[in-house]
């Protein structure tokens, strides 16, 4: 059983010409991989973006500034 998905992506024609340009012999890096890393990358920042826009409601429902953040992670550690 593999364990990959092919998929079809549409690219402008001077993006595929950078992207070869990173892939050559030189760089040592398939396509798919390079777009696979950019792909994990981008939704690893998004769930980061996610998650502080979830912090930054909790906070201001609570009332509580980005400066009393860390003196609150600090108090409930204790």
């Amino acid at each position: 059983p593999t364990t990959t998905k092919t998929m079809t992506l549409s690219l402008p024609p001077e993006m595929v010409k950078q992207l070869e340009e990173l892939t050559s012999e030189e760089e040592g890096q398939r396509k798919s991989e390079l777009l696979r890393e950019a792909l994990r990358r981008y939704i690893e920042e998004r769930k980061w973006a996610r998650l502080y826009r979830y912090g930054e409601t909790k906070a201001s429902e609570k009332w509580v500034t980005e400066e009393q953040v860390e003196d609150i992670i600090d108090a409930h550690r204790k």
